[in-house]
């Protein structure tokens, strides 16, 4: 190792191990985050609780002025709010649009910016080799980079590590490269961060397997699990997402054949689930957000061999949003109500209840569904502030129901926000017959024996 590697590096296996926590938890060791989005700033703000030297780095100037004033600019995330004041005001976490500025400083590089997907289907990886050569602009002697957004597997053995050796002219083993991906949800982000589940770190080298888990064997009170390579911890994010795709799949499968089995889906797959090596999802509207949807891409896009269960899988849980508008013509069509006749509810907009996020939602196609099937739709979200890509898709958005300005003929529950356990559903419908209510998320079951709703389930028979 080269006499340019100071107490600042932890890529340095010559240096006794408590001495290294001593130098990251001090604040000795500047680390640099890249990318304070929604997983990005709480990451870095539990970085920045454990070592007290965090430099954050997002293009956004909105976002890090933010930042910089002390304010979370994330909704959902219990805790954050107090977190960030408190780390800012105390200079332990600081913000910088220029992503250069921070490499030239930080010893530690993480870097959590999205990875798209473009128009084919196919991972797109420009935003994380945006970064990467910013990165490899600064990068010293000693210094670890560690990937913890999502990349397709051996992204980082084929692209990022001959991208961060070309760029900066040195060579693995100079530096270390580690992938640690990220395995926290939205709305829960700093408990799981903290430790909620096992930390993954897979290194380029021994060296920087060794070096990844000593950092998150201090940020985490769970277990740090080393796996033998980048590729193989790519691939474990990956997986996770991909079982979860195929699984609700599954659920949404069984779910359309309720009525031919004329039982509860819903209720056979809980009973079954009570067998330990049975753990089937839970069927519902759709699968939206910016993970499950697109974590088989990185794998059906990127080999020649074919993926003909992924594939089927993707296919669909992108119908489901379909299967649910339908739901609700059909059931209007039986009551005597033609779709260009109809006013169709939808409540939630957002891909998750509680969360700000609308990449993927399935409201937006069952708002396309069953606009072009010539329906007049509004739409209601409580917590959503930009609603223009559902009103271009052809919804009126309200701001509020259940206020005796809204009468309409069918109901369907997209995004079970807790807000809308209060709406009282056969208030909303016409006098002369019972409202439709399809229920996305079996979130509202009292309303099956009510005598004003048509309440049709997701997997529930009829």
């Amino acid at each position: 190792m080269s006499s340019q590697v100071t107490a600042t590096h932890l890529y340095d296996s010559t240096r006794p191990t408590d001495e290294q926590i001593a130098s990251l938890t001090s604040g000795d060791v500047p680390v640099g985050v890249y990318g304070l989005g929604k997983m990005g700033l709480p990451l870095a703000a539990v970085y920045a609780e454990t070592t007290g030297n965090v430099t954050g780095a997002d293009i956004d100037t909105d976002v890090v002025r933010e930042i910089n004033a002390g304010r979370n600019h994330i909704v959902g995330e219990p805790g954050l709010d107090e977190l960030v004041e408190e780390l800012v005001e105390d200079e332990s976490l600081t913000a910088n649009t220029e992503p250069r500025e921070v490499a030239a400083e930080a010893s530690i590089h993480v870097v959590i910016v999205p990875t798209l997907v473009d128009d084919g289907g196919r991972p797109d990886l420009a935003v994380i080799e945006a970064v990467t050569n910013d990165i490899a602009t600064g990068l010293d002697e000693g210094d670890l980079v560690i990937f913890e957004s999502t990349l397709p597997p051996r992204s980082c053995r084929d692209v990022l590590l001959p991208k961060l050796e070309a760029e900066s002219g040195l060579s693995l083993g100079d530096f270390g490269l580690a992938f640690c991906p990220e395995r926290t949800a939205s709305g829960r982000a700093l408990e799981d961060i903290r430790g909620a589940y096992p930390k993954v770190v897979g290194g380029a080298d021994e060296e920087s397997t060794r070096a990844a888990a000593l950092i998150y064997d201090q940020l985490s009170s769970n277990e740090v699990i080393t796996v033998s390579d980048t590729t193989t911890a790519e691939a474990v994010k990956v997986f996770e997402g991909v079982y979860r795709d195929v699984n609700i799949a599954l659920a949404n499968e069984l779910a359309t054949h309720a009525d031919e089995f004329e039982i509860d889906v819903t209720e056979a797959i809980d009973v079954a689930n009570t067998q330990p090596f049975c753990e089937i999802h839970t069927p519902g509207a759709g699968v939206g957000g910016h993970c499950i949807p697109y974590y088989p891409q990185f794998l059906i896009n990127q080999f020649e061999t074919d993926s003909p269960l992924m594939e089927t899988a993707r296919s669909v849980n992108d119908e489901m949003p379909h299967v649910t508008a339908q739901s609700a013509l059909d059931e209007l069509q039986t009551l005597g109500v033609e779709p260009e006749d109809a006013t169709v509810l939808i409540l939630g907009l957002t891909y998750r209840a509680g969360v700000e996020e609308i990449r993927k939602t399935p409201a937006l196609p069952v708002i396309e569904h069953l606009a072009e099937a010539g329906a007049d739709v509004v739409a209601t979200d409580p917590i959503l502030d930009d609603t223009s890509a559902f009103e271009e898709a052809g919804a009126t958005i309200v701001r509020g129901v259940n206020e005796g300005d809204l009468t309409v003929d069918a109901v369907v529950l997209v995004t079970a926000h807790e807000s809308f356990d209060h709406i009282d559903i056969p208030e909303l419908g016409v006098e002369s017959r019972p409202v439709v209510f399809v229920d996305g998320r079996q979130a509202a079951t009292e309303y099956r024996t009510h005598e004003n709703v048509v309440y049709e389930g997701i997997g529930l028979h009829d």
